[in-house]
């Protein structure tokens, strides 16, 4: 007779349900000081937001008023923008921060990934060099750019507006991706070539998607300073249809007198777009700023 040595099958247990009736427990006080400081320097960043939000909203006669809501809502300050001409800025602004992010890109992906994976001589100086061009602002150098620019024939153009935004902004690409392309592992790569990849395969299959979180970082900030960017575009735009839209909101302040309403209103749309995109890549960002600090 045969014995069934086979243990006898057990049916998985569900998963036990907190009893909703049972008390909740009260968080730390840690966690309450540091959600509270959270909240009060969230507020802080964002009040002046809300008044330029509110002012832009405000009539001209209201705008000395004591209170912090408007009596009147005028909406047409808003709508207003889009017939006064500086649709034209918005767009030149947004070529401008485009052609910029994709220069960088172009320049700053193959350095940083050469840089990261070949100890070459000089790499160190290299690496400094670029550091220190970091150190640099337009500012200091806009009588040398303009006179440059003026050489070739460049003055008034969006290419030398996106030049030099990319140079500016081409250091931080190159460190933030250096740093990326570091810690991703050599062995997935050879991985990749005993598979049958080349170097361009083995980059574009697995080093690249991996590194998509320090690619979007350097993409973000490149493209935010080339879309805040102002001294440089005042130097060397002078008609109003090559301006971006930061300088053409200059034309608001008068020497008397400053329309704080469309000026604010033209500031609001001017943000809403740069929101948006962060707000969409936030955690890849994050990502991309912590590449390299666990090893």
């Amino acid at each position: 007779m045969a014995v069934n040595t086979m243990a006898p099958r057990t049916r998985p247990r569900p998963p036990v349900r907190p009893d909703r009736g049972a008390p909740r427990r009260m968080p730390k006080l840690k966690t309450v000081i540091v959600a509270a400081a959270a909240y009060v320097i969230s507020f802080l960043f964002l009040f002046p937001y809300v008044v330029m939000l509110l002012t832009s909203l405000r009539s001209q006669d209201s705008l000395r008023e004591v209170s912090f809501w408007p009596e009147e809502w005028v909406w047409s300050n808003l709508t207003n923008f889009w017939t006064s001409g500086l649709a034209g800025n918005l767009w030149v602004t947004l070529k401008v921060a485009a052609g910029s992010t994709v220069l960088v890109l172009l320049v700053a992906l193959p350095a940083a990934y050469y840089s990261a994976r070949h100890r070459f001589r000089g790499r160190t100086a290299f690496l400094i060099l670029v550091l220190i061009t970091q150190m640099f602002q337009p500012t200091a150098m806009l009588v040398g750019i303009y006179r440059e620019f003026f050489q070739f024939g460049l003055v008034d153009s969006i290419w030398s507006l996106i030049l030099v935004n990319g140079g500016f902004n081409l250091a931080f690409a190159v460190w933030i991706l250096n740093a990326y392309f570091a810690s991703i592992p050599r062995e997935l790569e050879e991985a990749a070539f005993i598979d049958g990849n080349g170097r361009f395969g083995a980059l574009f299959r697995i080093t690249l998607p991996l590194a998509l979180p320090g690619v979007i970082t350097a993409l973000i900030f490149t493209f935010i300073a080339a879309w805040n960017e102002f001294v440089v575009a005042l130097t060397l735009t002078t008609t109003p249809e090559n301006q971006p839209l930061t300088v053409a909101l200059n034309s608001f302040i008068g020497q008397y007198q400053v329309d704080w309403q469309n000026l604010f209103a033209g500031s609001v749309i001017a943000t809403i777009p740069v929101i948006i995109l962060f707000a969409l890549i936030e955690r890849k960002v994050v990502g991309g700023l912590t590449a390299g600090s666990i090893k």
